[in-house]
């Protein structure tokens, strides 16, 4: 197993790997939660949800683990499910049955994407700067997530953000992880990150800021009522309104993967030579979860970025998603415990990782005025927008066009010239 994995090339061991793989499941646990909440408010089983978001988790995370050799966490992505319930099912009224046909044929597509290695093309000739804007700004993103989740920063109608109630409970909570965890990484504690997670925990309960659940083992919810829907409702895809939900679905779930593997790529030392190694395998393994979530009832799949967490505390091989797989497993039996990993907890080791990924940027060429524009836009732009892959259009959109300004056109590729017009089509007739 160690040479399935590539321990030694990877300087990694059992004990390392685990730690990563518990870390990065506590970062990510609350889709667990969130998930059925979300997608409950279309009319689908809030229960079956439950049962489909750990299955698509586990099946995705095993994959890209076995077939991959990634550190990297998948389950239902978060902005996908806020497009499918608001906009799709809710502003569009699409039925959710038809919405996760929509979700499948977008998995198909992907896979053959995957397959035919476009996907992996794609990624490829990204040039080596916007990787290092992508990486940056998704730990921008990560710790913007962070501070939200913690309360720090909350919404304000006249400014849009503001300082939270730093007198808050749950907030004072993530302010003691925050600094726990700064000092047990200052001593050099490995996994402090995930060490951090477990005393805010203790020290939540013991203040009473996290209630102690009721009960330790829970009853799995039937997945019957979503389980193979998808099968009797794609005969419903065939209209325009559908048809651009479709591309819709294709173009976050393609870009926001490609984001997190580029961060968790560049974060974790993988990265040679501007390539991503084995990333046609680690994107055939996030298209197959969507398929298999679409058909188990939940929405498009993808990469977390929370991965980073288990990265950061020395996540290096496959391994490391194979202990995610199995944390999912185990929290179909044990849902109520679930409830003490609150955002408060998880939300000190994201701001943290984000600091980690963000020093990305420093790689890239600020003397360049050409690379300077379109590497800040694609960086403001995913907190802003709470989109990695709007962040990504945009900055994919603007580089073309300062290269041509620059009389460079022959140093960009081809393929960026198609994605630049490909999504200035987008923000025009879909966004």
């Amino acid at each position: 197993m160690k040479n399935y994995f590539q321990f030694f090339e990877r300087n990694t061991s059992f004990k390392q790997e685990s730690i990563a793989g518990i870390t990065t499941f506590l970062s990510m646990a609350y889709i667990l939660v969130v998930n059925p909440v979300i997608l409950s408010q279309t009319g689908m089983d809030k229960g079956a949800l439950f049962t489909a978001t750990a299955l698509s988790a586990i099946i995705g995370s095993l994959l890209i683990g076995l077939i991959a050799n990634y550190p990297i966490g998948i389950a239902p992505s978060m902005g996908i499910n806020a497009f499918f319930t608001f906009t799709v099912c809710i502003g569009m009224n699409i039925p959710w049955e038809t919405a996760l046909a929509g979700v499948f044929i977008a998995g198909v597509l992907f896979m053959i994407l995957s397959l035919l290695k476009i996907r992996e093309k794609i990624i490829n000739v990204i040039p080596q700067d916007l990787k290092h804007a992508i990486a940056g700004g998704i730990g921008f993103f990560v710790a913007f997530i962070g501070l939200k989740n913690a309360g720090i920063v909350t919404g304000n109608e006249a400014t849009f953000v503001a300082i939270g109630n730093l007198k808050s409970a749950p907030t004072l909570l993530a302010v003691a992880g925050f600094i726990i965890t700064i000092i047990l990484l200052n001593k050099g504690v490995k996994g402090g990150i995930f060490y951090g997670m477990v005393l805010s925990t203790i020290i939540g309960i013991l203040f009473g800021v996290i209630d102690t659940p009721k009960a330790i083992v829970g009853k799995i919810p039937s997945i019957e009522p979503t389980f193979g829907v998808v099968f009797s409702h794609l005969d419903d895809i065939f209209s325009p309104k559908v048809l651009a939900v479709i591309f819709t679905f294709l173009f976050v779930a393609f870009f926001d993967t490609a984001g997190a593997l580029i961060a968790v790529a560049s974060q974790a030392g993988l990265m040679k030579d501007n390539k991503i190694p084995n990333a046609g395998k680690a994107l055939l393994a996030d298209s197959m979860s969507t398929i298999a979530g679409a058909v188990l009832g939940t929405s498009t799949t993808a990469s977390f970025v929370e991965s980073s967490a288990g990265i950061a505390v020395g996540g290096r091989t496959g391994f490391t998603s194979i202990v995610i797989s199995a944390c999912f497993v185990i929290s179909l039996f044990f849902s109520p415990v679930l409830s003490i990993v609150t955002p408060e907890v998880t939300a000190p080791a994201l701001i943290i990782v984000g600091a980690l990924m963000a020093t990305e940027i420093g790689r890239i060429n600020w003397s360049n005025f050409a690379i300077v524009i379109p590497s800040f836009v694609t960086i403001i732009m995913m907190p802003l927008t709470y989109s990695v892959a709007t962040g990504i259009a945009l900055g994919f959109i603007l580089y073309p066009i300062s290269m041509i300004a620059l009389k460079k056109t022959r140093e960009v590729h081809p393929i960026m010239y198609v994605l630049c017009l490909t999504f200035i089509g987008y923000f025009v007739y879909v966004v």
